[in-house]
Parts: structure tokens; C-alpha cells; sequence
């Protein structure tokens, strides 16, 4: 989801194929992209319900510093515990789903919070929601690996399947087709709402992160064990693998694509990420974090710092990627020359990112509660919006990119408004 403009930007031609991925200005028709880019269905781990003495619900009277600050337009307050997911619906981008750990899935209305229907009988934690391209279907996933779909006008279920432990969960960017990636490493497809399924087996370690490609041909996976593999969804056949040295040492955490689909970026808690050219499934180039500093000898029973890649994602109007790492790094990097453009720190980790469709502003959510917009050419932060008492687990853009939706720790969803004057 990316943003426009950038008139002092593009300065970059002359740099091979890689100027491919100056990323769409405007959208083309095989640019489904975008349904994909609004959402991320990963929930990156974050399960510490922090602050859950605090109910800083719509208080405004308290006085416990920055939790009296609340930015937000609308609170949705139904679930009883960490929320996990939520995704907007494609279409029209007024109703969210979200999942939590509470093992409930909802569809509300953005504009006011209005519950629509609830997506009962999950018996475990709701970690992947999301709506089909069309926004007529509705997805929900539990980490124990119950899949429901729902039918969204008449808020009834449709289809369910059970798999392994679920990792993640995407929708085909052009047809009522889900994907899902399980713990035992297979990855599976399912024709909605027929159910006709066809599974793609990976390493016998779990499918971490996998993302549709924007042709909607092939698929690309990330596995544990520091491999990728770029799927063909038809035949079934795995295109390129890449593993040793070309692969990751350490499990993916996530994986995105350019809006043409010529590039692909790979993160892994190895600290590295990884430019890919989909075409011929060879390694472009290797972005890696420099450490601030040399780690101290740990002691006892103490834990190393950690770091990893949390994130990532494209830039549709200028050659520019983002990269969010657990320490609080967001480094954008050039792609035309490969090399470190800014870098804006966090307090706390990154826990996602998010570009506009149609501009070089990249969105931020971190384990701070705070949401944040930055203009990546330049390396500054535009604003930022508060309002939950604890982390934030994921969050989503609108297309048009005046609202922002976000689920948290402190067991509430919340929209904010970001309309900007510079529009």
C-alpha cells in the first residue's frame, strides 16, 4: 500500500533491471498487487497482553500521562483479549475483520464501530483474518488451524478446513482462492467456495510467511529453516528454491513483492534481507544492519539483545524499499543503487510497516503503541498517532490512505484518521 509524489525523486535511471521496480505510478491492470499490499496477514508474534490493568477504554480524565492521549476516531472494544489481526476490506474500505486471542473473529463497520456479524466457533487464538479481493468472502484463521470463510452480505459461513498449525493466511489477488502456510511445512490452496485444495510441500519445518505473487501464477514461501521457495500455483511445481548460502540462516519472518512482481524481498531473524529477482529466482543483493554496537558478554540466565527483520515492503512511485527491524530500525533503502538512503529509529521494535499506494510515505507500527507516518525521501517522520495502552500487533491502510486501522495488546481495535493538509 504506498503512497504518491516525490518530485525530488527520481534521479535514478541507468541502474540495470532494477529500475523495474520503480513501482507503479498508476495501477495498471495487472496490478492486483495493491488488495494484497492492504493487508498483512503475519501476525509477527507479539502476544504479551501488557497492559491489561489499565483500561484507558475512552478515558480522558486520567491522568497517567501519555495513556490519557488518544488520537483515534473510533474504538471497537468487543474483544476481551490481544487482538492480533484485522484487514479491510478491499472494495470498499469500510469494514474491518478483526481476530483475537479471545478466539474471536469480527466484521465491524469502520465509520462507527458497528459490530455486522461475529465468525463464531474458533477454538483457539484468531491470528489471520482477511477479505477476497472482491470483498464478498471473508477468512478467518486459528493458530490450532481451523479455517472459516464467511459469506459477507449474508454474514453465514461458507466453507471451513482444518489444517496443521497455522503460520499464515493470504487471499489470491484476483480470485476467490485462499492460501495458508501450516507448521508442518506444506503449503495449501483452496478453491473457495468449492473446497478443490492442492497442497505444496515444503521442508518438513513450518511455512513461516508466503505472499501471492501479482500475476497470480506463482506463490513465494518463506520456511524456517532459511529457505525460499517461488511456487507455480498451477502445476504445483516449485520454480526456484533458494537455500545455503543464497537462502537465510535463520527462519523467515516475511516476504513482499514490487507491484509488477519482478522483485522480491525476503526478511529473516538473521537480520538480513534479500532482493530477489522472481524471474530467475537469483539473489540481487544482500541488505544487511550494521550493529550499533559490539554486544557485551551475556551472563548467566541473561538473554542476548535480539534483533531481527520484522517487516518489509515496496515503494510503488520511486525505487525505494523499507525494512522494520525488532531493535526499532526503519532503514529505506534505494534500490537502483543498493544502498542505505535513511535510517529512522524507534523506541521499540517495529512490529510492521506499510506504504501508501501512490506516494513515498511509509507507515509504521511498534511495540510502543504508537503509530507513525514517515516520508521516505527525506528520512523524516510526518506525524504520529496514539491512543492504545499497549503494543500494537497489526494494523491497516486504507487505499486512499486516509484512515488507519490498528489492533493492540490492550484488547481494542482503533481507527485513526490521517488525512493530511498536503494532499
Amino acid at each position: 500500500m504506498e503512497p504518491a509524489e516525490g518530485p525530488g525523486s527520481l534521479g535514478l535511471h541507468g541502474d540495470e533491471e532494477i529500475i523495474e521496480v520503480v513501482e507503479l505510478g498508476p495501477p495498471g491492470p495487472d496490478d492486483l498487487a495493491e488488495e494484497m499490499e492492504d493487508v498483512d496477514f503475519e501476525d509477527e508474534g507479539a502476544d504479551e497482553p501488557d497492559a491489561e490493568a489499565w483500561d484507558s477504554e475512552d478515558d480522558e480524565g486520567v491522568e497517567d500521562g501519555m495513556e490519557a492521549q488518544d488520537d483515534s476516531e473510533v474504538t471497537f472494544s468487543l474483544h476481551s483479549a490481544s487482538v492480533f489481526c484485522v484487514s479491510l476490506d478491499p472494495k470498499t474500505n469500510t469494514l474491518a475483520v478483526t481476530g483475537g486471542e479471545d478466539d474471536k473473529a469480527f466484521v465491524w463497520r469502520v465509520s462507527d464501530g458497528e459490530l455486522l456479524f461475529e465468525c463464531s466457533g474458533h477454538k483457539d487464538s484468531v491470528t489471520c483474518a482477511g477479505f477476497s479481493h472482491d470483498s464478498v468472502f471473508v477468512a478467518t484463521g486459528d493458530m490450532s488451524g481451523l479455517i472459516k470463510v464467511w459469506r459477507v452480505d449474508a454474514k453465514e459461513e461458507v466453507w471451513s478446513f482444518e489444517v496443521g498449525d497455522l503460520e499464515w493466511m493470504e487471499w489470491h489477488p484476483q480470485a476467490h482462492v485462499l492460501l495458508a502456510g501450516t507448521a508442518d511445512g506444506n503449503t495449501w490452496m483452496w478453491k473457495i467456495p468449492s473446497g478443490d485444495c492442492k497442497t505444496f510441500q515444503g521442508p518438513a519445518c513450518p511455512a513461516t510467511c508466503g505472499r501471492i505473487l501479482p500475476d497470480g501464477k506463482r506463490a513465494v514461501v518463506g520456511y524456517e529453516d532459511g529457505t525460499m521457495r517461488i511456487w507455480d500455483l498451477k502445476q504445483g511445481t516449485s520454480l526456484h528454491v533458494l537455500k545455503g548460502q543464497d537462502g537465510h540462516q535463520d527462519p523467515l519472518t516475511c516476504v513482499a513483492s514490487n507491484q509488477d512482481g519482478s522483485l522480491i524481498m525476503t526478511g529473516s531473524v538473521d537480520c538480513h534481507a534479500k532482493l530477489i529477482n522472481s524471474a530467475t529466482g537469483k539473489v540481487v543483493c544482500v541488505f544487511k544492519m550494521e550493529t550499533v554496537a559490539p554486544k557485551a558478554p551475556i551472563g548467566e540466565g541473561e538473554e542476548a539483545e535480539s534483533n531481527s527483520v520484522e517487516s518489509l515492503g515496496f515503494c510503488n512511485v520511486m525505487p525505494l524499499a523499507a525494512v522494520g527491524y525488532l531493535d526499532g530500525t526503519l532503514a529505506i533503502y534505494d534500490l537502483s543503487t543498493q544502498s542505505l538512503r535513511h535510517k529512522c529509529q524507534h523506541e521499540s521494535g517495529i512490529v510492521q510497516l506499510l506504504w501508501e499506494e501512490s506516494s513515498a510515505v511509509v507507515y509504521t507500527c511498534s511495540l510502543d503503541g504508537a503509530v507513525r507516518l514517515w516520508d521516505a525521501r527525506l528520512g523524516k517522520m510526518i506525524s504520529e498517532y496514539r491512543g492504545h495502552s499497549a503494543e500494537i500487533l497489526d494494523f491497516a491502510v486504507n487505499k486512499d490512505a486516509s484512515i488507519v486501522v490498528t489492533t493492540s495488546g490492550d484488547h481494542q481495535a482503533k481507527v485513526f484518521c490521517v488525512q493530511r493538509p498536503d494532499r
